[in-house]
């Protein structure tokens, strides 16, 4: 009976709580500051019980699922009291901040560095869904660093869940998820942000936001206090990104202002290039 300790217990340690009881027999055990995620997830059957932190020795796979801007040391805390065979890995969507501060730990080939591409625009326990992971990649950053006993095991753990692996090096799996995961959800936010500035009869929102505004400002109902340590921590990538998007509404401003048809309907239909890539993707 395999015990796993997750440590944040949100959307994506509370789903992988739920998966990995489906998929295997194990034991899971939640560590959580906020109490309330405590109760809730102990209510939901997401974990058998709490546990306290100074019990991870006995954890046979300990799971990260905190903000990324506390993974690190968290990450620090976990990995001096482990036992020699216990995998850890974290599931932060920024990772070379988290790789360069555990690179010079003796305990380093315990950790495998993942990232699954997974999630929803909802927080907290009751945010949890079984199978969130199927069909889903998974990046994981630094594999030459874990023990090759504790790379299979968390490879195994992840082919129960049906995911898909990718390995990259963090530098450049910060740079890719800024472009296209981090870069959208400010997008998103701000497309939010601005709908609510500029429109405030709020029924008028209701009644005339079509679908294709509500799937584009989808994300802007995410957890700030997720996302807040996220941006700040990927920020170099970020604001590059940043830059190019606004250079290109601006551009795109310009087109309308000057009646210029021609150039609007040949960004929009090279930019349609993204659904060949897109369907592309198993």
């Amino acid at each position: 009976m395999e015990k796993i300790v997750v440590i944040g217990l949100g959307l994506i340690g509370g789903s992988l709580a739920l998966d990995l009881k489906q998929h295997m027999e194990c034991e899971v055990y939640g560590i959580d500051k906020n109490p309330d995620h405590i109760k809730k997830a102990k209510a939901l059957g997401i974990i058998d019980d709490e546990i306290d932190f100074s019990e991870i020795k006995n954890a046979s796979v300990v799971i990260i699922s905190v903000p990324v801007d506390v993974i690190p040391k968290v990450a620090l805390e976990v990995l001096n009291v482990i036992s020699e065979d216990t995998l850890v890995f974290d599931v932060g969507s920024v990772k070379n901040n988290i790789c360069v501060a555990i690179e010079k730990h003796t305990k380093r080939k315990n950790y495998v560095a993942a990232h699954p591409l997974a999630g929803t625009e909802y927080s907290g326990p009751e945010a949890a869904i079984l199978n969130l992971f199927d069909s889903k990649v998974n990046i994981i950053c630094e594999s030459d660093k874990s023990d090759w006993k504790i790379l299979d095991k968390a490879l195994s753990l992840f082919k129960k869940l049906n995911m898909r692996i990718k390995l990259m090096n963090p530098v450049e799996h910060d740079r890719h998820i800024a472009y296209v995961s981090h870069l959208s959800h400010v997008s998103s936010f701000m497309l939010g942000k601005t709908v609510l500035e500029i429109e405030k009869n709020e029924q008028a929102i209701f009644d005339m936001a079509s679908t294709g505004f509500a799937s584009t400002v989808r994300l802007a109902k995410s957890s700030a206090s997720t996302w807040t340590p996220i941006f700040l921590q990927n920020k170099e990538n970020l604001i590059r990104s940043l830059e190019e998007y606004i250079k290109n509404l601006n551009e795109f401003k310009e087109m309308i202002e000057t009646d210029n048809s021609e150039a609007l309907t040949e960004t929009m239909k090279s930019t349609n290039y993204i659904k060949t890539i897109l369907n592309g993707i198993k």
